[in-house]
């Protein structure tokens, strides 16, 4: 066999031989990669809640309201799955309307302490509740929880405090927006305020795992945005421009899709949960005119 053949041969094996072992690699980086998904999407199934949830326990807290000029009334509920949860009523003298107020999914609500006593001094009275697993509330927090507690906290108003539901304010900021959208859109309500909300739970994990798709591991839902069309009050969206949790873009989305009436106002340069700080006039300004305006419906 001439010279030159034989070493076209040898080349030819080398050649195969390199690309076979390419292939070996290549498959057995897919089976790796494969089974990372596979690992990640059971631990974020059987841990789901610990990624959704950050609740803060008693004591805890700043508990002692007095401190902040606040006269609170402690209230105990209990839920229609027989979960007990713990509220703070702070009752205002002559007010036309009762908000109640869904806080975000960090904390509980003594975090909330600054914007109770701005949201009192509308002359309001205020019942903030601290879902299951939250404070001084039992339980472990769910998405089907939340709504319970929801309910329990809207039913306490109604039956033992004698408000009116057309004399009700919900107030939800962030995971506390699909809780008042929610249940804005089972019950009726006077007014809805949404603060710095999502439009769904699946949206938010495409934010924070773009590489994954919810669909696969994600058992929450908290779909405003396939809700709020089903809101028959007046609603108030607030979003900060600078928002880098929850981008200013699912304000804009639930928005568009709720029925009149409606308004959007967006705070320049606030962010997820500073704007009654960084503009504090435009946010109470915002809120003392919706609340007029449900007080004196145009026309009258």
């Amino acid at each position: 066999m001439p010279v030159r053949e034989l070493r076209s041969r040898v080349c030819r094996m080398r050649g195969s031989e390199i690309a076979a072992k390419l292939k070996k690699m290549l498959v057995h980086l897919i089976v790796i990669v494969l089974i990372t998904l596979a690992v990640l999407i059971l631990l974020v199934h059987l841990f789901e809640g610990s990624f959704i949830y950050f609740p803060t326990k008693y004591p805890t807290g700043r508990w002692d309201a007095s401190f902040y000029g606040l006269d609170v009334q402690d209230v105990y509920l209990s839920t229609r799955d027989g979960v007990r949860i713990h509220g703070w009523f702070i009752p205002a003298e002559g007010a036309a309307h009762t908000m109640l107020l869904f806080h975000g999914n960090g904390g509980n609500l003594t975090d909330r302490i600054e914007k109770l006593a701005l949201l009192h001094s509308l002359n309001v009275n205020v019942l903030a509740i601290d879902y299951r697993g939250y404070g001084r509330s039992k339980g472990r927090p769910g998405e089907a929880g939340l709504y319970a507690d929801a309910d329990a906290a809207y039913d306490y108003l109604c039956s033992e405090r004698g408000v009116e539901p057309e004399s009700i304010v919900l107030y939800g900021e962030s995971l506390g927006g699909a809780v008042a959208v929610d249940l804005a859109s089972r019950k009726p309500v006077g007014a809805v305020v949404l603060e710095s909300a999502f439009t769904s739970a699946k949206d938010m994990a495409r934010r924070s795992m773009p590489f994954l798709p919810p669909e696969l591991y994600l058992r929450t839902k908290l779909n405003s945005m396939g809700k709020i069309e089903g809101i028959n009050a007046p609603l108030l969206i607030i979003h900060g421009t600078r928002d880098t949790t929850v981008p200013i873009e699912h304000a804009r989305r639930l928005y568009k899709a709720a029925v009149q009436p409606k308004a959007l106002v967006e705070i320049p340069g606030a962010g997820h949960n500073d704007m009654f700080v960084v503009a504090e006039q435009l946010y109470m300004h915002s809120l003392k005119e919706f609340l007029r305006q449900l007080r004196e419906p145009a026309g009258e």
